[in-house]
Protein backbone atom coordinates (compact mmCIF):
# COMPACT_ATOMS: atom_id res chain seq x y z
CA UNK A 1 0.00 0.00 0.00
CA UNK A 2 3.17 2.17 1.14
CA UNK A 3 4.30 1.52 -2.51
CA UNK A 4 0.99 2.62 -4.13
CA UNK A 5 0.46 5.61 -2.17
CA UNK A 6 3.76 7.02 -3.16
CA UNK A 7 3.24 5.98 -6.74
CA UNK A 8 0.01 8.21 -6.69
CA UNK A 9 1.81 10.85 -5.19
CA UNK A 10 4.92 10.92 -8.04
CA UNK A 11 1.83 10.87 -10.51
CA UNK A 12 -0.30 13.61 -8.87
CA UNK A 13 2.73 15.78 -9.05
CA UNK A 14 3.41 14.85 -12.21
CA UNK A 15 0.22 15.91 -13.21
CA UNK A 16 0.38 19.37 -11.46
CA UNK A 17 3.39 20.10 -13.50
CA UNK A 18 2.02 19.50 -16.33
CA UNK A 19 -0.72 21.59 -15.77
CA UNK A 20 1.14 24.39 -14.21
CA UNK A 21 3.29 24.24 -17.31
CA UNK A 22 0.47 24.42 -19.71
CA UNK A 23 -1.71 26.62 -18.28
CA UNK A 24 1.00 29.75 -17.14
CA UNK A 25 1.18 32.33 -17.51
CA UNK A 26 -2.96 33.14 -17.10
CA UNK A 27 -2.35 36.38 -15.72
CA UNK A 28 -0.06 39.58 -15.76
CA UNK A 29 3.45 38.75 -14.76
CA UNK A 30 5.12 41.77 -12.72
CA UNK A 31 8.79 42.50 -13.74
CA UNK A 32 10.71 44.17 -10.21
CA UNK A 33 13.31 47.13 -10.73
CA UNK A 34 15.56 48.33 -8.20
CA UNK A 35 16.32 51.43 -9.63
CA UNK A 36 14.30 54.65 -10.15
CA UNK A 37 12.67 54.71 -13.93
CA UNK A 38 14.82 56.48 -16.74
CA UNK A 39 18.27 54.36 -16.06
CA UNK A 40 19.46 51.77 -18.16
CA UNK A 41 18.12 48.88 -15.82
CA UNK A 42 14.53 50.29 -16.59
CA UNK A 43 14.99 51.08 -20.14
CA UNK A 44 16.38 47.23 -20.34
CA UNK A 45 13.25 45.79 -18.52
CA UNK A 46 10.90 48.26 -20.23
CA UNK A 47 11.71 46.96 -23.67
CA UNK A 48 12.40 43.06 -23.04
CA UNK A 49 9.16 43.72 -20.81
CA UNK A 50 7.10 44.54 -24.31
CA UNK A 51 8.14 41.85 -26.19
CA UNK A 52 7.81 39.46 -24.28
CA UNK A 53 4.13 40.84 -23.48
CA UNK A 54 4.00 39.75 -27.18
CA UNK A 55 5.64 37.06 -27.15
CA UNK A 56 3.96 35.26 -23.85
CA UNK A 57 0.52 36.79 -24.64
CA UNK A 58 -0.02 38.32 -21.76
CA UNK A 59 0.74 41.46 -19.97
CA UNK A 60 4.28 42.37 -18.27
CA UNK A 61 4.86 45.06 -16.31
CA UNK A 62 7.39 46.90 -14.88
CA UNK A 63 7.46 47.95 -11.08
CA UNK A 64 9.91 50.27 -10.11
CA UNK A 65 10.99 49.64 -6.30
CA UNK A 66 14.36 52.02 -5.80
CA UNK A 67 16.10 52.66 -2.49
CA UNK A 68 19.16 51.09 -0.52
CA UNK A 69 21.03 50.46 -4.00
CA UNK A 70 18.22 48.03 -5.42
CA UNK A 71 18.38 46.13 -1.69
CA UNK A 72 14.69 47.31 -1.68
CA UNK A 73 13.83 45.97 -4.88
CA UNK A 74 15.67 42.36 -4.59
CA UNK A 75 14.36 41.63 -1.25
CA UNK A 76 10.37 42.32 -2.81
CA UNK A 77 11.80 39.85 -5.49
CA UNK A 78 13.40 37.02 -3.36
CA UNK A 79 10.24 37.39 -0.64
CA UNK A 80 7.56 36.87 -4.05
CA UNK A 81 6.06 33.23 -4.67
CA UNK A 82 8.12 31.15 -7.12
CA UNK A 83 5.36 30.96 -9.42
CA UNK A 84 6.29 33.12 -13.12
CA UNK A 85 4.49 35.69 -11.92
CA UNK A 86 6.66 38.02 -10.49
CA UNK A 87 10.28 38.45 -11.94
CA UNK A 88 13.71 41.06 -11.76
CA UNK A 89 15.45 43.03 -14.22
CA UNK A 90 18.49 43.76 -12.53
CA UNK A 91 22.34 45.15 -12.62
CA UNK A 92 25.58 43.96 -11.56
CA UNK A 93 25.62 46.57 -8.05
CA UNK A 94 22.81 44.96 -6.63
CA UNK A 95 23.54 41.43 -7.96
CA UNK A 96 27.79 41.44 -7.48
CA UNK A 97 28.60 44.27 -5.34
CA UNK A 98 26.11 44.91 -1.90
CA UNK A 99 27.18 41.31 -0.69
CA UNK A 100 30.58 41.99 -0.69
CA UNK A 101 30.30 45.71 0.14
CA UNK A 102 27.76 45.58 3.21
CA UNK A 103 28.23 43.60 5.87
CA UNK A 104 24.42 41.76 5.85
CA UNK A 105 22.37 41.70 2.76
CA UNK A 106 18.79 39.66 2.88
CA UNK A 107 19.31 37.87 0.28
CA UNK A 108 21.75 35.81 -1.12
CA UNK A 109 22.15 36.43 -5.19
CA UNK A 110 23.24 32.73 -5.71
CA UNK A 111 20.71 30.68 -3.52
CA UNK A 112 17.63 32.90 -3.44
CA UNK A 113 17.76 33.88 -7.68
CA UNK A 114 17.33 31.41 -10.51
CA UNK A 115 19.24 33.00 -13.21
CA UNK A 116 17.40 33.42 -16.64
CA UNK A 117 19.64 35.58 -18.97
CA UNK A 118 22.32 38.44 -18.85
CA UNK A 119 20.45 40.38 -21.05
CA UNK A 120 23.32 43.04 -21.77
CA UNK A 121 27.15 44.18 -21.04
CA UNK A 122 27.62 47.73 -21.15
CA UNK A 123 30.06 50.64 -20.49
CA UNK A 124 30.72 54.20 -18.73
CA UNK A 125 31.37 57.48 -20.60
CA UNK A 126 33.09 59.66 -18.44
CA UNK A 127 31.59 63.12 -19.02
CA UNK A 128 31.21 66.80 -17.56
CA UNK A 129 28.79 70.13 -18.52
CA UNK A 130 29.94 71.74 -21.75
CA UNK A 131 30.65 74.34 -19.44
CA UNK A 132 33.22 72.60 -18.10
CA UNK A 133 37.14 73.92 -18.43
CA UNK A 134 38.16 70.10 -18.02
CA UNK A 135 38.13 69.01 -21.71
CA UNK A 136 40.37 66.10 -21.21
CA UNK A 137 41.71 63.28 -18.20
CA UNK A 138 45.36 64.68 -18.04
CA UNK A 139 43.33 68.29 -17.01
CA UNK A 140 40.59 66.15 -14.78
CA UNK A 141 43.62 64.33 -13.31
CA UNK A 142 45.66 67.77 -12.61
CA UNK A 143 42.55 69.54 -10.67
CA UNK A 144 42.09 66.21 -9.10
CA UNK A 145 45.57 65.95 -7.77
CA UNK A 146 46.03 70.10 -6.83
CA UNK A 147 42.58 69.95 -4.77
CA UNK A 148 42.17 66.40 -3.71
CA UNK A 149 38.10 66.04 -2.67
CA UNK A 150 37.22 69.04 -4.58
CA UNK A 151 36.15 67.17 -7.98
CA UNK A 152 32.90 65.87 -7.27
CA UNK A 153 31.08 62.80 -8.93
CA UNK A 154 27.64 61.51 -8.60
CA UNK A 155 25.95 57.97 -9.16
CA UNK A 156 23.39 55.86 -8.34
CA UNK A 157 24.25 55.23 -4.95
CA UNK A 158 27.17 53.91 -2.84
CA UNK A 159 28.35 50.43 -4.44
CA UNK A 160 26.54 51.55 -7.61
CA UNK A 161 28.45 50.95 -11.06
CA UNK A 162 29.19 54.61 -11.37
CA UNK A 163 30.08 54.86 -8.28
CA UNK A 164 32.95 51.89 -8.97
CA UNK A 165 33.92 53.43 -12.17
CA UNK A 166 34.89 56.43 -10.13
CA UNK A 167 37.07 54.82 -7.49
CA UNK A 168 38.52 52.46 -10.03
CA UNK A 169 39.56 55.82 -11.49
CA UNK A 170 41.09 57.88 -8.34
CA UNK A 171 42.62 54.38 -7.86
CA UNK A 172 44.68 54.70 -11.09
CA UNK A 173 45.27 58.14 -10.35
CA UNK A 174 46.30 58.03 -7.00
CA UNK A 175 44.13 61.37 -6.51
CA UNK A 176 41.02 61.85 -4.05
CA UNK A 177 37.82 62.29 -6.05
CA UNK A 178 34.89 63.30 -3.80
CA UNK A 179 31.52 60.98 -4.68
CA UNK A 180 27.75 61.37 -3.92
CA UNK A 181 25.05 59.49 -3.36
CA UNK A 182 21.82 59.73 -5.68
CA UNK A 183 19.12 57.31 -5.43
CA UNK A 184 19.15 56.74 -8.94
CA UNK A 185 21.12 57.42 -12.14
CA UNK A 186 18.70 60.19 -13.34
CA UNK A 187 19.00 62.42 -10.64
CA UNK A 188 22.66 62.15 -10.56
CA UNK A 189 22.50 63.19 -14.16
CA UNK A 190 20.31 66.03 -13.51
CA UNK A 191 22.25 67.42 -11.30
CA UNK A 192 25.48 67.04 -13.55
CA UNK A 193 23.49 69.21 -16.29
CA UNK A 194 22.71 71.64 -13.86
CA UNK A 195 26.34 72.29 -12.80
CA UNK A 196 25.78 70.72 -9.18
CA UNK A 197 28.33 67.79 -9.75
CA UNK A 198 32.14 68.00 -11.58
CA UNK A 199 31.72 64.87 -13.44
CA UNK A 200 30.17 61.30 -13.78
CA UNK A 201 30.51 57.99 -14.86
CA UNK A 202 27.04 57.33 -16.32
CA UNK A 203 25.79 54.57 -19.03
CA UNK A 204 26.15 54.84 -22.67
CA UNK A 205 22.96 54.74 -23.44
CA UNK A 206 21.55 57.41 -20.36
CA UNK A 207 24.47 60.03 -21.72
CA UNK A 208 24.20 59.58 -25.48
CA UNK A 209 21.45 62.19 -26.15
CA UNK A 210 22.61 64.52 -23.50
CA UNK A 211 26.21 64.50 -25.64
CA UNK A 212 24.26 64.84 -28.87
CA UNK A 213 21.90 67.47 -27.50
CA UNK A 214 25.87 69.61 -26.62
CA UNK A 215 24.80 69.09 -23.02
CA UNK A 216 27.68 67.14 -21.69
CA UNK A 217 31.01 66.21 -23.15
CA UNK A 218 32.95 63.24 -23.20
CA UNK A 219 36.07 62.48 -22.12
CA UNK A 220 36.62 58.74 -21.91
CA UNK A 221 34.40 55.29 -21.82
CA UNK A 222 35.23 52.35 -19.40
CA UNK A 223 35.32 49.10 -21.52
CA UNK A 224 37.73 47.45 -23.24
CA UNK A 225 36.69 48.89 -26.54
CA UNK A 226 35.04 52.25 -27.86
CA UNK A 227 31.59 52.19 -28.21
CA UNK A 228 29.62 52.48 -31.77
CA UNK A 229 27.57 55.34 -30.26
CA UNK A 230 30.62 57.49 -29.24
CA UNK A 231 33.17 56.20 -31.61
CA UNK A 232 35.45 58.74 -31.62
CA UNK A 233 35.69 58.66 -27.27
CA UNK A 234 38.71 56.59 -26.56
CA UNK A 235 38.78 53.98 -23.92
CA UNK A 236 40.70 54.35 -20.17
CA UNK A 237 43.46 52.07 -21.64
CA UNK A 238 43.76 54.29 -25.41
CA UNK A 239 44.53 57.26 -22.50
CA UNK A 240 47.27 55.20 -20.87
CA UNK A 241 45.45 53.95 -18.13
CA UNK A 242 45.72 50.11 -19.02
CA UNK A 243 44.50 48.72 -15.46
CA UNK A 244 41.75 50.49 -16.15
CA UNK A 245 38.30 48.42 -17.28
CA UNK A 246 34.81 48.21 -16.17
CA UNK A 247 31.65 46.55 -17.47
CA UNK A 248 28.12 45.85 -16.34
CA UNK A 249 25.41 43.47 -17.03
CA UNK A 250 21.60 44.15 -16.76
CA UNK A 251 19.93 40.79 -16.05
CA UNK A 252 16.79 38.99 -15.98
CA UNK A 253 15.94 36.49 -13.21
CA UNK A 254 13.01 34.86 -10.90
CA UNK A 255 12.53 33.93 -7.35
CA UNK A 256 14.56 30.82 -5.93
CA UNK A 257 11.99 27.46 -7.60
CA UNK A 258 10.78 29.03 -10.20
CA UNK A 259 9.78 25.88 -11.84
CA UNK A 260 12.34 24.60 -14.76
CA UNK A 261 10.32 25.16 -17.34
CA UNK A 262 9.10 28.59 -16.86
CA UNK A 263 12.68 29.58 -16.62
CA UNK A 264 13.34 27.74 -20.04
CA UNK A 265 9.83 29.76 -21.32
CA UNK A 266 11.58 32.89 -20.40
CA UNK A 267 14.95 32.20 -21.46
CA UNK A 268 13.71 31.70 -24.89
CA UNK A 269 11.40 34.82 -24.51
CA UNK A 270 14.50 36.60 -23.96
CA UNK A 271 16.18 34.94 -26.88
CA UNK A 272 13.58 36.13 -29.07
CA UNK A 273 12.87 39.55 -27.51
CA UNK A 274 16.68 40.36 -28.74
CA UNK A 275 16.59 39.97 -31.84
CA UNK A 276 13.51 42.88 -32.35
CA UNK A 277 14.83 45.57 -34.41
CA UNK A 278 13.24 47.93 -32.05
CA UNK A 279 15.33 46.26 -28.96
CA UNK A 280 18.49 46.17 -31.23
CA UNK A 281 18.27 49.91 -32.00
CA UNK A 282 17.42 50.95 -28.66
CA UNK A 283 19.93 48.94 -26.61
CA UNK A 284 22.49 48.02 -29.29
CA UNK A 285 22.50 51.34 -32.07
CA UNK A 286 21.39 53.87 -29.87
CA UNK A 287 22.53 52.49 -26.60
CA UNK A 288 25.90 51.86 -27.22
CA UNK A 289 25.24 47.80 -25.34
CA UNK A 290 26.28 44.61 -26.23
CA UNK A 291 23.21 42.61 -26.64
CA UNK A 292 24.33 38.99 -24.51
CA UNK A 293 20.87 36.50 -24.45
CA UNK A 294 23.29 33.89 -22.41
CA UNK A 295 22.00 30.63 -21.17
CA UNK A 296 20.90 30.64 -17.47
CA UNK A 297 23.95 28.41 -17.05
CA UNK A 298 26.10 30.81 -17.88
CA UNK A 299 24.59 33.67 -16.46
CA UNK A 300 24.84 32.08 -13.13
CA UNK A 301 28.40 31.27 -13.33
CA UNK A 302 28.95 35.13 -14.73
CA UNK A 303 27.56 36.29 -11.14
CA UNK A 304 29.92 34.16 -8.94
CA UNK A 305 33.05 35.47 -11.25
CA UNK A 306 31.34 39.07 -10.86
CA UNK A 307 31.24 38.65 -6.60
CA UNK A 308 35.20 38.01 -7.03
CA UNK A 309 36.33 41.43 -9.03
CA UNK A 310 34.07 43.07 -6.63
CA UNK A 311 35.23 41.93 -3.69
CA UNK A 312 38.42 42.72 -4.85
CA UNK A 313 37.40 46.46 -5.89
CA UNK A 314 36.02 47.26 -2.65
CA UNK A 315 38.99 45.50 -0.50
CA UNK A 316 41.27 47.80 -2.69
CA UNK A 317 39.48 51.40 -2.49
CA UNK A 318 38.38 50.48 0.59
CA UNK A 319 35.08 51.28 0.20
CA UNK A 320 32.28 51.71 3.42
CA UNK A 321 28.97 51.20 3.53
CA UNK A 322 27.08 54.24 4.39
Amino acid sequence: MKTIALALGSLALTLTSAVSAQSWPSRPIKVVVPFAAGGNADITARLIARQLSDDLKTPVVVENKPGANGIIGLEAARMAAPDGYTLLVAPSSPLVVNPVLYKKVPYDSVKDFEPISQIITYQYVLVVPTASKITTLPELARQAKEKPGALTYGSSGVGGGGHLAGELLALQLNAKLNHIPYKGTAPALADLLGGQLSFTWDTVMTTVPQVQGGKLRPIAVSGPQRTASLPDVPTMRELGYNNYEITQFVGLLAPARTPPHIIERLHAGVQKAIKAPEVIKALKTDGGNDLVGSSPAEFKSLIASELAFYRKLVNDANIKEE
